[in-house]
């Protein structure tokens, strides 16, 4: 019984110092995408029904990785994006193109929703105009 007794304890000590060994904080060095947009909100102003609805949204990757944009949402079908899937470098400059169908009357806002691999997550745009009657 002392005998297992023991081994017991000596198992214990050998497990807890193989299991303090010292932790290397900073040993990896990580690097993140930033997505720095020139605006973050589109504003058409008044415009003619069935007018161009296409406007770019350009952006900057600041950090100090690749950037990859998974995927685009917008708020509803009447707003349609367009970017590349191709990943930005970091200082490069990236594009995403908005195409919203302007045959609707009224004002509107919508939103653009860019997941990527961007620090802080997903970022939402807005679009937002009043569309008239063309004359």
């Amino acid at each position: 019984m002392k005998r297992t007794l023991n081994i017991a304890i000596l198992l214990v000590l050998t497990l807890s110092f193989f299991s303090a060994a010292p932790t290397e904080f900073g040993k990896y060095d990580t690097k993140v995408a930033v997505m720095k947009f020139k605006t973050e909100v589109i504003d058409y102003g008044i415009i003619s029904q069935n007018s161009e609805g296409k406007r770019l949204f350009t952006f900057t990757n600041t950090g100090d990785a690749p950037l990859l944009i998974t995927d685009v949402k917008t708020s509803c079908g009447c707003t349609v994006p367009s970017y590349s899937k191709a990943p930005i470098l970091p200082g490069s400059i990236g594009e995403l193109e908005i195409k919203y169908d302007t045959k609707r009357l009224g004002a509107f806002t919508k939103t653009v929703t860019v997941m990527s691999n961007a620090e802080g997550g997903n970022k939402v745009l807005k679009i937002k105009g009043h569309i008239v009657a063309s004359k």
